[in-house]
Protein backbone atom coordinates (compact mmCIF):
# COMPACT_ATOMS: atom_id res chain seq x y z
CA UNK A 1 0.00 0.00 0.00
CA UNK A 2 1.20 3.56 -0.62
CA UNK A 3 0.96 5.28 2.74
CA UNK A 4 2.02 9.38 3.42
CA UNK A 5 4.07 9.63 6.68
CA UNK A 6 4.28 12.99 8.09
CA UNK A 7 5.28 14.24 11.47
CA UNK A 8 5.73 17.15 13.61
CA UNK A 9 9.28 17.62 15.55
CA UNK A 10 7.53 15.62 18.42
CA UNK A 11 6.87 12.78 15.98
CA UNK A 12 9.76 12.80 14.25
CA UNK A 13 11.71 9.95 15.93
CA UNK A 14 9.15 7.46 15.62
CA UNK A 15 8.28 8.35 12.21
CA UNK A 16 12.50 7.60 11.46
CA UNK A 17 11.16 4.26 13.21
CA UNK A 18 8.24 3.56 11.37
CA UNK A 19 9.50 4.27 7.73
CA UNK A 20 11.56 1.15 7.29
CA UNK A 21 9.70 -0.95 9.18
CA UNK A 22 6.58 -0.11 6.85
CA UNK A 23 9.21 -0.75 3.60
CA UNK A 24 9.93 -4.19 5.14
CA UNK A 25 6.23 -4.70 5.85
CA UNK A 26 5.70 -4.23 1.90
CA UNK A 27 4.36 -1.03 2.00
CA UNK A 28 5.87 2.29 -0.32
CA UNK A 29 6.32 5.62 2.51
CA UNK A 30 6.35 8.57 1.13
CA UNK A 31 8.10 10.85 4.14
CA UNK A 32 6.64 14.04 4.21
CA UNK A 33 8.67 15.21 7.04
CA UNK A 34 9.68 17.18 9.30
CA UNK A 35 13.31 15.58 8.77
CA UNK A 36 14.94 16.82 11.71
CA UNK A 37 13.83 17.76 15.36
CA UNK A 38 13.81 21.29 14.89
CA UNK A 39 10.55 22.38 16.21
CA UNK A 40 7.47 22.88 13.73
CA UNK A 41 4.06 23.79 13.60
CA UNK A 42 1.76 20.15 13.22
CA UNK A 43 -1.04 22.21 10.88
CA UNK A 44 1.61 22.49 8.26
CA UNK A 45 2.57 18.76 8.62
CA UNK A 46 -1.82 17.62 8.46
CA UNK A 47 -1.92 19.81 5.29
CA UNK A 48 0.40 18.36 3.52
CA UNK A 49 -0.42 14.72 4.01
CA UNK A 50 -4.26 15.98 2.96
CA UNK A 51 -2.56 17.30 0.26
CA UNK A 52 -1.03 13.77 -0.85
CA UNK A 53 -4.04 11.81 0.12
CA UNK A 54 -6.39 14.41 -1.64
CA UNK A 55 -4.15 14.45 -5.04
CA UNK A 56 -4.17 10.05 -5.02
CA UNK A 57 -0.67 10.22 -4.38
CA UNK A 58 -1.06 7.90 -1.34
CA UNK A 59 -4.13 5.80 -0.13
CA UNK A 60 -3.68 6.26 3.52
CA UNK A 61 -1.73 8.39 5.61
CA UNK A 62 -0.10 8.22 9.35
CA UNK A 63 0.10 11.65 11.27
CA UNK A 64 2.15 11.88 14.25
CA UNK A 65 2.33 14.60 16.82
CA UNK A 66 3.37 14.77 20.36
CA UNK A 67 -0.45 13.61 22.00
CA UNK A 68 -1.97 13.26 18.65
CA UNK A 69 -4.64 15.99 19.53
CA UNK A 70 -3.57 18.50 17.41
CA UNK A 71 -2.82 17.27 14.55
CA UNK A 72 -5.97 15.04 14.68
CA UNK A 73 -8.01 18.62 14.64
CA UNK A 74 -5.87 19.92 11.74
CA UNK A 75 -6.20 17.12 9.83
CA UNK A 76 -10.00 16.97 10.24
CA UNK A 77 -10.34 20.37 8.83
CA UNK A 78 -9.68 19.27 5.65
CA UNK A 79 -12.62 17.48 3.71
CA UNK A 80 -11.97 14.80 2.71
CA UNK A 81 -10.28 13.93 5.28
CA UNK A 82 -11.37 11.23 8.36
CA UNK A 83 -8.55 11.15 10.54
CA UNK A 84 -8.74 9.23 13.36
CA UNK A 85 -6.73 9.34 16.99
CA UNK A 86 -6.47 5.85 17.90
CA UNK A 87 -4.29 4.47 21.06
CA UNK A 88 -5.73 0.86 20.95
CA UNK A 89 -6.01 -1.86 18.15
CA UNK A 90 -9.61 -2.11 17.71
CA UNK A 91 -9.87 2.07 17.35
CA UNK A 92 -7.15 1.56 14.73
CA UNK A 93 -9.17 -1.33 13.15
CA UNK A 94 -13.17 0.29 13.82
CA UNK A 95 -11.88 3.65 12.51
CA UNK A 96 -11.97 2.24 9.37
CA UNK A 97 -14.42 -0.46 9.35
CA UNK A 98 -17.07 1.94 10.60
CA UNK A 99 -15.97 5.33 9.83
CA UNK A 100 -13.89 5.12 6.82
CA UNK A 101 -11.39 6.75 8.21
CA UNK A 102 -7.95 7.62 5.91
CA UNK A 103 -5.53 8.78 8.11
CA UNK A 104 -4.44 7.09 11.19
CA UNK A 105 -3.24 9.71 14.09
CA UNK A 106 -0.55 8.83 16.54
CA UNK A 107 0.44 10.27 19.85
CA UNK A 108 4.71 9.87 19.62
CA UNK A 109 4.53 10.85 23.60
CA UNK A 110 1.81 8.70 24.02
CA UNK A 111 2.38 5.27 22.41
CA UNK A 112 5.32 3.40 22.19
CA UNK A 113 7.18 1.67 18.58
CA UNK A 114 5.82 -1.67 19.30
CA UNK A 115 1.87 0.22 19.73
CA UNK A 116 2.54 2.20 16.73
CA UNK A 117 3.16 -0.55 14.70
CA UNK A 118 0.42 -2.54 15.81
CA UNK A 119 -1.93 -0.35 15.72
CA UNK A 120 -0.45 0.76 11.80
CA UNK A 121 -1.21 -3.16 11.20
CA UNK A 122 -4.81 -2.66 11.96
CA UNK A 123 -5.22 0.07 10.03
CA UNK A 124 -3.58 -0.90 7.22
CA UNK A 125 -5.60 -3.99 7.52
CA UNK A 126 -8.80 -3.15 7.70
CA UNK A 127 -11.36 -2.13 4.77
CA UNK A 128 -14.89 0.14 5.23
CA UNK A 129 -17.62 -2.48 5.91
CA UNK A 130 -20.27 -0.85 3.54
CA UNK A 131 -22.79 -1.96 5.87
CA UNK A 132 -26.12 0.22 5.77
CA UNK A 133 -25.71 2.00 9.23
CA UNK A 134 -22.10 2.74 8.52
CA UNK A 135 -22.88 3.88 5.23
CA UNK A 136 -25.65 5.96 6.65
CA UNK A 137 -23.65 7.56 9.34
CA UNK A 138 -20.48 8.15 6.61
CA UNK A 139 -22.82 10.12 4.63
CA UNK A 140 -24.03 12.50 7.20
CA UNK A 141 -20.27 12.96 8.31
CA UNK A 142 -19.53 14.08 4.53
CA UNK A 143 -23.06 16.38 4.76
CA UNK A 144 -21.77 17.89 7.64
CA UNK A 145 -18.44 18.84 5.59
CA UNK A 146 -20.29 19.99 2.42
CA UNK A 147 -22.79 22.09 4.76
CA UNK A 148 -21.40 23.22 8.46
CA UNK A 149 -24.20 24.25 10.79
CA UNK A 150 -23.61 27.98 11.21
CA UNK A 151 -24.50 29.68 14.55
CA UNK A 152 -27.98 31.45 14.35
CA UNK A 153 -27.64 35.06 15.16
Amino acid sequence: MLIAVAADHAGFDLKADLLPWLAAQGHTAIDLGTHDRAAVDYPDFARVLAVELLAGRAERGVLLCGSGVGASVAANKVPGIRAGLCHDHYSAAQGVEHDDINVLVLGARVVGIEVARDLIRAFLGARFSGGERHVRRLGKVLELERNPPRAEV
